[in-house]
């Protein structure tokens, strides 16, 4: 994904959601529909949500200093995790909140065709979003399933959109399934019910997303092809006889440190040894270019000791 492409996602759902807050705000004191009211709650934590995925990406963009070598492209990761403690609290609970209270002290909905309406237009809106949100994720997502794209994305505002965006459009859904059940029946509870639904719904989602940003906020290693992309890449050179092991981590979704052991040519000079060096890192960032920060170190294969602790694919022979 582009970082304008990611950028456009983000602004587009932003736009929806802030609209349809306002709108189902509105909606709300016309109708007194308490799902109506959490799915604006949900909407208003959502558009939260998304300037706080802009703010991460804009302190992303901070050069690296002396306090932070490495830049600042985890801030990305980091707002990504709130965004998830966001939905669970301002959504979820709250909308948990006001179900348990409305099934006790149920209100009659007044002009429930105006919360229709306006639930079939955040719909309407919410696809739209939706659509941009799966056509960015489509250009990094490969032949992965959707399940294993959220799973193992590195770009953290992917797997937020598409699951905001999904669990918007279900949480719609389970309004109009609730104030519609309650005009037929004439029993307001099913307005409360739905509401209820709702905040599970969104806590479901929101410890999804709590897990997976936790993971890249604590630092995940390459992807696997990634990584036997790597070992490849190192090991093409008849000067190196083993890659030892490897270990990679994502300092940001767009930057990935790479540090590595590896046996070369025990007959190299001092100033070839640096030329092989050198020629290894640049056969790295020719198949993998978000390797940045590469850190090689020559060393004896020890059969005693084994290649040691490695998240890449372990040692391997070159064709030297």
């Amino acid at each position: 994904m582009s970082s304008a492409g990611g950028r456009r996602a983000i602004l587009a759902a932003l736009a929806a959601n802030l609209g349809i807050a306002i709108a189902k705000f509105a909606g709300f004191l016309i109708t007194r529909s308490s799902s109506l009211l959490a799915e604006a709650g949900h909407s208003l934590a959502d558009t939260t949500n998304q300037g706080l995925l802009l703010l991460g990406r804009r302190q992303s963009r901070q050069e690296e200093d002396e306090d932070h070598p490495f830049g600042y492209g985890m801030a990305r990761f980091f707002w990504s995790f709130i965004v998830g403690l966001i939905l669970f609290t301002l959504g979820s609970l709250f909308a948990i909140y006001e179900g348990i209270r409305k099934i006790g002290s149920p209100h009659e909905l007044q002009k429930p065709m105006v919360a229709i309406v306006l639930l079939l237009v955040a719909m309407v809106l919410e696809g739209l979003s939706f659509r941009t949100a799966i056509r960015e994720s489509r250009e990094v997502k490969g032949a992965e399933t959707w399940i294993g794209f959220i799973r193992s994305a590195k770009v953290p505002e992917l797997p937020v959109l598409l699951l905001e965006d999904s669990g918007a459009l279900a949480g719609l859904a389970i309004a109009l399934a609730g104030i519609g059940a309650s005009m037929v029946t004439g029993n307001p509870r099913f307005d409360a019910y739905s509401t209820l639904l709702i905040g599970i719904l969104l806590g479901m989602i929101a410890i999804v997303l709590v897990i997976e940003m936790r993971s890249l906020l604590l630092g995940e290693s390459a992807a696997p092809l990634e990584r036997v992309q790597i070992d490849a890449a190192l090991s093409d050179s008849t000067q190196v006889r083993r890659v030892i092991n490897v270990r990679t981590l994502h300092l940001g979704p767009e930057e990935l440190l790479v540090a590595a052991k590896l046996e070369f040519d025990a007959n190299l000079r001092f100033s070839e040894l640096a030329e092989a060096i050198d020629a290894a890192e640049a056969r790295v960032r020719a198949v993998v270019p978000s390797a940045r920060v590469m850190y090689l170190e020559p060393a004896i294969f020890d059969p005693a000791r084994g290649p040691g602790p490695s998240n890449g694919p372990g040692p391997s022979n070159g064709p030297g």
